[in-house]
């Protein structure tokens, strides 16, 4: 299932087929087929590459064939993308359920997922040559999905299913100042307030303390530090311009 084939049917917009690529590629997925776009050379069209965004190969590599049997070549189950029920066809389901029951088989199916036009759909004969129909589910008074959301919608359950990628690692914390740093910095910057008149060092009543509680309550890094130090030295040099820097 991680070489899930997306199958495209008479797209009629470029920048949704670039679209749908880039869906694809952001959820680990590269097998795209196309049939009987619109434009024959969609795949090289200005919008869809770049409405890839980076998802060029996808296109490079994606097929265009005349017929959807030719699509489902290799294809052990396929599911087709329909919104409106049939009297008569595959069974519907909702698709991040069916995907989980086809991820837990002890020898998972080679997946193809259709979807149909964006103008009409899938037609009835296309959507009988598939083994099952997907429902997204959405709001009942509004349903109507663009091409590369149901791709993106679609893709997202089928990686979820087969474990996804998990979250990403944040970027571990900075190195936070010890306490001798921010003395340094809190002596620097007294000097510095004494140099613009701030400070009066005479009468420093509680600037100081109060300075070093704020400094501790916002934990600060070795490099605020430095910045910090490098406002204090300017205000010193602006204070007295004739004194060596």
């Amino acid at each position: 299932m991680e070489s899930t084939r997306f199958v495209l049917i008479n797209t009629s917009h470029a920048g949704n087929v670039g679209s749908a690529a880039r869906a694809m590629k952001v959820m680990g997925f590269g097998d795209l087929v196309l049939v009987a776009p619109r434009f024959a050379d969609v795949l090289c069209h200005e919008e869809a590459v770049a409405m890839a965004s980076g998802a060029a190969d996808i296109l490079a590599r994606a097929s265009v064939v005349p017929t959807l049997a030719e699509a489902l070549d290799g294809v052990d189950f396929a599911c087709a993308t329909a919104m409106t029920p049939r009297d008569f066809g595959p069974p519907t389901h909702e698709p991040r359920a069916l995907f989980a029951g086809l991820a837990a088989r002890e020898a998972a199916p080679r997946l193809a997922l259709v979807f149909g036009s964006e103008r009409y759909g899938m037609a009835n004969e296309d959507v009988y040559r598939c083994h099952a129909v997907l429902s997204i589910p959405t709001n009942p008074d509004y349903g109507s999905l663009n091409l590369a959301q149901a791709v993106q919608l679609l893709a997202y359950d089928l990686r979820q299913a087969l474990g996804g990628f998990g979250v990403q690692a944040r970027t571990p914390d900075p190195e936070l100042a010890d306490a001798r740093a921010v003395q340094g910095l809190l002596d620097h910057l007294q000097a510095a307030l004494t140099d613009i008149g701030y400070l009066d060092p005479a009468a420093p009543k509680k600037l100081m303390p109060r300075l070093n509680q704020l400094f501790n309550r916002a934990g600060l890094t070795n490099e605020e530090v430095h910045i910090l130090r490098g406002i204090a030295r300017q205000m010193s040099k602006t204070a007295n311009p004739a004194s060596p820097s």
